[in-house]
């Protein structure tokens, strides 16, 4: 005990406001993986489905609002027909590049693998139906 009584709260580090705002918007389960898909090229809406597996329409739907909101995503409507959803990437959300393939690399050093299809099978237990 006498030792908590000697530590200097003010001596320990907060984390840096910009990683916290990042892991917020980021830190969101799918937000990563849309943005991954994105930095290749711009897709429809159903492609986007498609590339992330497990995600539901309403949570891609509901991810791609949060994005465009901090400006990192654009929803372009293809005049038709048929009319279609596009989105990419703005240029905030093109600067992401780098730091995902890092992270990428990252992930493949030093996370293990996990089994095929984990993720998916994790999502359908914890995702409220739509």
């Amino acid at each position: 005990m006498a030792a908590d009584q000697n530590h200097d709260s003010a001596a320990c580090k907060q984390v840096d406001d910009g990683i916290t705002r990042v892991f917020q918007l980021l830190g969101k389960r799918w937000s990563g993986p849309i943005v991954a898909v994105l930095v290749e090229q711009p897709a429809h809406f159903a492609d986007l489905r498609r590339a992330v597996p497990g995600i539901s329409e309403r949570m891609l739907s509901d991810r791609l609002a949060e994005l465009g909101a901090a400006g990192l995503v654009l929803r372009q409507v293809d005049e038709g027909p048929p009319l279609r959803v596009a989105y990419r990437l703005t240029e905030a959300g093109a600067a992401l590049e780098p730091a995902l393939k890092e992270l990428a690399q990252w992930a493949k050093a030093h996370l293990p693998d996990a089994p095929p299809c984990a993720g998916a099978a994790r999502e359908r237990t914890t995702e409220a139906p739509a």
